[in-house]
C-alpha cells in the first residue's frame, strides 16, 4: 500500500520563477521517504545505527508534468518496489491538490544496500527489506 505524505510548497523550494525548482522535486520525494520510514517503525536515527550499511541512490528519473508554486498544498504516493535482495525502488508520484488536482511529476529513485568498509553490495537490513516486500 503507498505512503502518502502531505506538505505545502515553500517560497525556498522555489526559483526565481516561482516554481519549484527541479532538484527540488528529489528533496521533496526524500521527506517523504523519510516519513515513510519513521512512520514504518524505521526512524532514520536507528535506520543508520549499523554504521556499515548504506543505502544510496543508485539511479534516478522524473518527468515533470506541471509547475508547482509557492503555498500549492501537495501530496506525495510513495511506493517501494524490490529489485533484488540489495536493491530496491520507489515510485513517486506528486499530487498538486490545489484546485484542480493535478498529477505534477512522477519520481523514481533507485536505492543498492552497500557495505561501507567491504566496498559491495549486501543484503537489505531485514527491517528494511521486510518494508519493501510490504509496499
Amino acid at each position: 500500500m503507498p505512503f502518502s505524505y502531505e506538505r505545502t510548497i515553500r517560497l525556498s523550494d522555489t526559483d526565481a520563477a516561482g516554481i519549484v525548482f527541479f532538484a527540488n522535486y528529489l528533496a521533496l520525494c526524500h521527506e517523504a521517504y523519510e516519513a515513510a520510514l519513521d512512520d514504518a517503525g524505521l526512524p532514520l536515527h536507528e535506520f543508520f545505527a549499523d554504521g556499515d550499511v548504506i543505502v544510496p541512490i543508485a539511479r534516478s528519473t522524473a518527468d515533470y508534468l506541471r509547475p508547482l508554486r509557492c503555498g500549492d498544498r501537495i501530496k506525495i504516493a510513495l511506493k517501494p518496489e524490490a529489485l533484488s535482495d540489495n536493491s530496491f525502488a520507489l515510485n513517486y508520484e506528486i499530487l498538486r491538490m490545489t484546485a484542480p488536482v493535478k498529477v505534477a511529476a512522477r519520481v523514481r529513485t533507485e536505492h543498492v544496500s552497500t557495505s561501507r568498509s567491504k566496498k559491495e553490495r549486501v543484503a537489505l537490513p531485514p527491517k528494511l527489506a521486510t518494508w519493501v516486500s510490504a509496499g
